[in-house]
């Protein structure tokens, strides 16, 4: 399909575009005929001495010849540190062992810091050991809540919830462990000198060994497993070693988790009907088979995270969103993204870039000069971010409004994903995507694991290994579990340029060889995001508002990255934020924004379909599926099957 190009006097702003860093200019080719013939010894080799030896002008300034000795240092490096980011599941030692010196030397240099921690110590003591006595409610100095307690768990810690954390010695044990943890986190931020952004980082690694280190992590301080075997006579502990036994066969041997199975894409899940209606060698484009009589004439583009499969937005029928929207009555197309294997290691993110044009334009061939309605998801929506930039600048306009869910277009502030985004970490990941071609999905879940441990990592061995107690698989855990690899080249390119350079949000990333930015996007914006998100933090999403100058609707839902996206209408406890933030609005700080905006029960899903309605012109027969001459398969394809 030809791109239809807008007016050439639409909205183009090249002085919004950061200037690129010039490049050092290089000096010309020295001539051959200059170049003074060496000595030759009696063998007829050129003798030179290797401190004088000219540089050939192709390697240009700086650089040396690459000797043997250097790629045999070189090489040795490369495997060492490949073979460490097995044992530490891709996280660099190096940088963290920098920042944790980096911590200790500026606390060592502020004795006044020191001086708060050695009060905030006693005083924390004091009031511990006056709760055990039982002489707190006595001591206005040391308040207590309503509870009695000299310290209460944070709002999200469910840990020690159950009754019999409150007898005696268990109640002075978890006490004692919420107010240590507490003085870590004192310890650990607020340290003069320091940046915010490496302080996150230290206090980090600290929770993580203090929700190691936890009470309820150990049979013998957890009141619930203790009473659990007294109970069973020790069954609980044996079916604990069965269910470790188990996942440790599945682990090795490549096996999803137990019960994942009863979640097949197909099958149980990824069930909405449809037909695949074009391939790549990089996606499969599905499109949906309409339920309703007449549709919008815009369709719907969805283009998924790379780094997951993208049935997460087509689970089981009740929590579908495809099949919510095409039940509403909008026509669908979803990419479902190849899994790369070690033949992909050379994809970078220019093909994944291209692949979205490659959707468009084969929506095009089945709705010929029609606008589309783009939704991104995590990193698909700042892939779409990109596109539309570029697409703005180049001025096509086959795309009519753009909605983003968790999706990132600034960088600054990744939240605790910034543990694995310094320049230490990529350039370990480097080392390991080298040597296997992609990064493994292993690796992965185990970066994305770390940012919950809490509750993905210890809530699930105290449960299924030490109460013995398996707990109940879901279509969204089986999804979770049902991870994909990514190219070696793409995931160093997205983690230098987007999270590290944080290129997108100042006009220097590049798409097609030219630069594009954010504030050149003129299309209606949707974006949405999750209080709870760890992966792309809400705070962070919403400096969209400070890139983008065009009309924009922003949501803020409860729930996580996964669980606040999936919150289908009848989802109980689920609530929500909306407001719309026109493009020539003043800047609202994001806190100032949600004390300001009221909040509403219920699911935001419903809010999308008013505002896509509101930007769709009328209703028409459904299209057809594709190219009937030219059928490719049903729904969900074949590469959603790829392991």
């Amino acid at each position: 399909m030809a791109r239809r190009k807008t007016n050439p006097g639409s909205k183009v702003k090249p002085d919004n575009i950061l200037p690129i860093r010039p490049q050092p200019e290089m000096p010309p080719e020295m001539p051959p005929k200059a170049m003074a013939a060496p000595a030759t010894s009696a063998s007829g080799r050129p003798e030179t001495d290797p401190a004088l030896d000219p540089v050939p002008p192709e390697l240009g300034i700086g650089c040396s010849r690459v000797e043997p000795d250097d790629r045999r240092g070189e090489s040795l490096d490369h495997a060492v540190k490949s073979l460490l980011a097995r044992f530490t599941m891709g996280v660099s030692p190096y940088g963290l062992s920098s920042k944790m010196f980096n911590w200790w030397a500026h606390l060592a240099g502020s004795p006044g810091k020191q001086m708060q921690l050695v009060e905030k110590a006693a005083r924390k003591a004091t009031r511990l050991a006056l709760a055990s006595a039982g002489q707190m409610p006595q001591f206005s100095y040391f308040p207590t809540n309503q509870s009695g307690h000299c310290i209460e768990p944070l709002k999200h810690d469910k840990r020690f919830d159950a009754a019999e954390w409150q007898q005696w010695p268990f109640n002075l044990i978890y006490q004692n462990f919420l107010l240590t943890q507490q003085w870590w986190y004192n310890a650990t931020n607020d340290i003069d000198g320091m940046s915010r952004r490496d302080e996150q980082v230290v206090s980090f690694v600290a929770r993580q060994i203090l929700d190691m280190m936890s009470p309820s992590n150990a049979i013998w301080t957890n009141p619930e497993v203790i009473a659990q075997t007294t109970r069973e006579g020790g069954a609980n502990l044996a079916r604990g070693m069965q269910n470790l036994i188990e996942d440790w066969d599945r682990v090795i041997s490549g096996k999803p988790p137990v019960g994942a199975e009863d979640y097949q894409p197909g099958r149980d899940v990824a069930v909405t009907p449809g037909k695949v209606v074009y391939r790549s060698h990089l996606i499969e484009l599905i499109q949906y088979a309409p339920t309703t009589e007449r549709v919008s004439a815009e369709p719907i583009l969805i283009v998924p995270a790379w780094i997951m499969k993208y049935y997460v937005l087509d689970l089981s029928p009740h929590n579908s969103l495809v099949r919510y929207l095409v039940g509403q009555g909008f026509t669908v197309f979803m990419i479902s993204w190849r899994n790369p294997d070690a033949g992909d290691r050379d994809l970078g993110m220019d093909d994944y870039l291209d692949a979205v044009d490659q959707a468009l334009d084969a929506i095009g061939d089945v709705l010929p000069d029609t606008q589309v309605h783009g939704i991104g998801y995590c990193l698909g929506g700042t892939l779409l971010s990109a596109k539309v930039a570029a697409m703005a600048r180049d001025h096509d306009d086959r795309l009519k409004t753009m909605t983003l869910l968790a999706s990132q277009t600034d960088f600054e502030d990744p939240g605790e994903l910034q543990l694995f985004t310094s320049e230490s970490e990529v350039s370990f990941l480097d080392h390991m995507m080298w040597d296997q071609g992609y990064l493994d999905t292993k690796q992965m879940a185990g970066a994305f694991q770390l940012l919950r441990s809490r509750d993905l990592i210890w809530s699930r061995y105290v449960h299924e290994f030490l109460m013995g107690q398996r707990q109940p698989m879901f279509d969204l855990m089986a999804w979770n579990a049902d991870a994909t690899r990514m190219p070696y080249r793409m995931h160093s390119e997205y983690l230098r340029q987007l999270y590290l350079n944080n290129e997108l949000s100042q006009g220097q990333y590049r798409v097609g060889g030219k630069p594009v930015a954010i504030s050149d996007i003129s299309l209606p914006v949707f974006c949405v995001s999750t209080s709870g998100d760890h992966v792309a933090p809400w705070q962070s999403v919403y400096k969209l508002h400070l890139l983008a100058d065009t009309d924009l609707i922003f949501v803020l839902t409860s729930g996580g990255h996964n669980t606040g996206v999936v919150s289908e209408p009848g989802h109980a406890g689920r609530t929500y934020q909306i407001a719309t933030t026109p493009g020539t609005a003043h800047y609202t700080a994001p806190e100032e924004w949600r004390a300001q905006v009221p909040q509403r029960t219920g699911s935001w899903w419903p809010e999308l379909v008013t505002w896509l309605r509101d930007h769709s012109g009328e209703t028409v027969k459904p299209p057809r599926l594709g190219d009937a001459a030219r059928p490719l398969g049903d729904a969900p394809g074949t590469y959603v099957f790829q392991r």
